[in-house]
């Protein structure tokens, strides 16, 4: 009997440890900066008030989730198609939407990701991202993508902090009368960006996992 709840107990807590990963989306794949191409086309002005990136992070004991907005950005078009575009994230817009029934976690967390641990707000108050490629893609069986219903496969120059790196992830893009809407979800690892902080699994229940997982919900207006 002492096994079997043994066993029991084991396996919820094993449970419990799956449920606090990074949720399952494909991860971003990174390299070095990569030239930026001057763009031509159309442009874009981006929707601020409709546009947004979402964040979930993970830890052993749970998980918060969180979004950015964006401050400007411009989407060009070329033959009928995205070409490029260049995106400015407020990062002092940074806020917690998981605990807004506890406004003293809910501040304690965001003051810390803004804070020198991680995000460093007051330095470094912008993130940009720059596309430097973009090509069409037909996800299915055998690609490994995640993202069934993605469009294309962006690539682009992310920095934050003053450090640059260039990554590239699955979109999904709709082109209406009146919009250009792009979505992605993926994965990225916050380290590459000089955010070590705890990030070392001998840490236990104070770790914090290194892989971020973002939502973008991109809108342009024609």
């Amino acid at each position: 009997m002492h096994i079997r709840y043994l066993l029991m107990a084991l396996l919820f807590g094993l449970l419990m440890s799956a449920c606090q990963e990074a949720p399952k989306a494909d991860a971003a794949s990174v390299t070095t900066a990569q030239a930026v191409v001057p763009m031509e086309g159309e442009h874009l002005s981006l929707d601020t008030a409709h546009s947004e990136i979402e964040w979930i992070g993970t830890k052993p004991t749970g998980k918060h989730h969180g979004r950015f907005k964006l401050s400007s950005g411009t989407v060009y078009l070329s033959k009928d198609t995205v070409s490029g575009g260049h995106f400015v994230i407020n990062m002092k817009s940074l806020e917690n939407i998981d605990l807004l029934s506890d406004t003293a976690m809910k501040n304690k967390l965001e003051s810390e990701l803004k804070g020198t641990q991680f995000l460093e707000v007051d330095k470094f108050p912008e993130a940009i991202f720059d596309i430097t490629g973009i090509a069409r893609c037909h996800p299915g069986n055998g690609d490994g993508l995640i993202m069934k219903d993605a469009t294309h496969m962006v690539q682009g120059n992310l920095t934050i902090r003053q450090i640059t790196k260039n990554i590239s992830f699955p979109v999904k893009i709709d082109f209406t009368a009146k919009h250009v809407i792009t979505d992605a979800n993926f994965n990225i690892d916050r380290s590459l960006w000089g955010m070590n902080y705890r990030i070392d699994k001998s840490m236990q229940d104070k770790l914090i996992n290194a892989t971020v997982n973002i939502s973008l919900h991109i809108v342009a207006n024609r």
